[in-house]
């Protein structure tokens, strides 16, 4: 680890502030994400400048590998003076929700924000469970107030949450995501929201008290969650998780991914446009950004699965640099290419699969499930449905297939496939492991494989299979489904390794290549 004098004046200085204030860890990050070793989890990323310094906001991942569920308990902060030096100070539990609310249940540290406001104040708008609710949601939104970043930070109006299902009017939504904005006249605006639900709203200079009315946010395709408003010379941008998907969508393929995508408009409350995807989704399944310039350069903060052990609920802070098309108008984000520390390079295997892209007999693809994954080299101890490939329909056939096509001729001589079920074996509904299955390689046609071995069904684990070797450009692993007469079950596969008789380096295709065309 690398260290530098602003940091260790950075640690000095949080231990004036208060005793019980956190202090910084110092470290050097060669990429993203920035906490890359599993120790500390870090997600919704919240960036704000304060004076030379760039702060980023972010909750903490504490779920184990086995739990799919957000366990936030608190939240952290990151800073650099400069971002591409890879030089941080990282401060853990800065605040706890039912530490500053006192009107708070622990846990739940959900996305929040800090902004700058008169006199130099900060302000932390944080969403949190309220202890005693009759609301249908008990999710509200707290603002609490500091001096310094790292706090202490303390409720900023005692008596509740600004926003609930029952302030300031009563709504039925999940308030939740907040982000706010000071204009260049002072005028403070915050928006919220999640589940397709945006709302927006002035609030009086004093940065707690509703001034305007509560109104819907539209005009932004696939609103999900995770909203970030910002302004650029002049044009109000907002940026968000969007979930409009489908085969053809610019957005996501599979319905539990999330992009981050982006409207503008000339004024705080719209009219907005939807313009297009800054972030194609990333590898956890949420995605969450802030935007913010910082010395002469606008980043992009956003959180993925990459760290040591991670997940869809052990997210890790990522940044890169974001820019702009100001040849139109308004100015266009342009994507933003997801960057990666440096990573060792792959072995050699027997797997080939990784270079290989997939295609199956149900496609279009049901939209809760990604084909991708079948070959990403990932399987999980509790999957979600976009951790793997399904067949799952109301009406399920009798057969289906999955495929891989290469480029160019490979051999293999074995396979393994790691199927996954919620029904028991013989099961004719929901998901269950197949009857029978067995592999097909082309040759001219369609040939079964010569001196089959193994092809067990048993979920959670790979089930090995191998034949005599073969050269081709496309195998096809073909399932019998489970059940009898016009009642079958669904099937799913985590994940398919297609193995060559020798081990050999691994090639990985791009995750947008275009795939490899059919062997027919």
């Amino acid at each position: 680890m690398r260290n530098s004098g602003w940091l260790a004046a950075a640690v000095f200085v949080s231990s004036v502030v208060t005793a019980q204030a956190p202090v910084a860890e110092r470290l050097h990050s060669p990429g993203n994400p920035i906490l890359a070793d599993g120790r500390y989890y870090s997600t919704d990323p919240a960036p704000v400048v304060i004076d030379d310094t760039l702060w980023i906001l972010a909750g903490r991942d504490e779920a184990p590998k086995d739990v799919n569920d957000f366990i936030m308990n608190e939240w952290q902060l990151l800073a650099t003076k400069d971002p591409k030096s890879g030089d941080w100070a990282h401060y853990p539990a800065i605040a706890r929700p039912e530490a500053v609310f006192a009107w708070a249940a622990p846990g739940r540290a959900y996305a929040g924000q800090i902004v700058r406001g008169p006199g130099g104040k900060l302000y932390l708008y944080a969403p949190v469970l309220e202890k005693d609710t009759d609301a249908k949601d008990g999710f509200a939104i707290g603002v609490a107030v500091a001096d310094s970043p790292i706090g202490p930070w303390r409720d900023a109006h005692p008596s509740g949450p600004i926003i609930s299902q029952r302030v300031p009017v009563a709504n039925a939504i999940q308030n939740i995501d907040p982000t706010v904005m000071i204009d260049d006249d002072g005028r403070v605006y915050i928006y919220w929201g999640t589940f397709g639900q945006l709302r927006g709203m002035e609030l009086e200079r004093d940065m707690i008290t509703p001034k305007g009315r509560e109104v819907p946010v539209e005009g932004l395709t696939g609103f999900f969650e995770a909203p970030w408003i910002m302004k650029r010379n002049g044009t109000y941008y907002m940026l968000y998780a969007g979930n409009h998907a489908g085969p053809r969508s610019d957005c996501t393929p599979a319905v539990y991914h999330a992009c981050i995508a982006y409207g503008t408009a000339p004024s705080p409350m719209g009219p907005w446009t939807y313009r297009g995807v800054v972030l194609k989704p990333v590898s956890s399944t949420t995605s969450h950004s802030g935007a913010v310039e910082f010395k002469g350069h606008w980043y992009l903060a956003y959180h993925t699965a990459d760290a040591v052990g991670g997940g869809h609920f052990r997210r890790s802070v990522a940044l890169d640099e974001m820019h702009f098309d100001d040849s139109v108008s308004p100015a266009t984000i342009l994507p933003v290419m997801p960057t990666r520390r440096p990573q060792p390079a792959l072995a050699p295997s027997r797997n080939l699969a990784r270079s290989a892209s997939a295609a199956a007999s149900n496609e279009p693809i049901p939209l809760q499930y990604w084909i991708k994954s079948l070959n990403d080299g990932i399987t999980k101890v509790a999957p979600l449905p976009p951790d793997m490939w399904g067949s799952w329909s109301p009406r399920n056939p009798a057969q289906q297939w999955i495929e891989y096509r290469w480029d160019k001729p490979v051999t293999l001589d074995g396979a393994r496939i790691w199927f996954w079920a919620d029904q028991p074996a013989g099961s004719a509904i929901g998901v269950a492991p197949p009857a029978r299955w067995h592999l097909e390689y082309w040759s001219g046609g369609w040939k079964p494989v010569s001196s089959p071995d193994g092809f067990g069904t048993a979920v959670g684990r790979f089930q090995p299979a191998s034949f005599a070797p073969v050269t081709t450009r496309c195998l096809r692993a073909v399932f019998d489904a489970s059940g009898a007469g016009g009642e079958h079950a669904g099937i799913a596969v985590e994940e398919w390794e297609a193995l060559g008789p020798r081990a050999q380096p691994v090639l990985v295709r791009p995750i947008d290549a275009a795939p490899v065309s059919a062997c027919n």
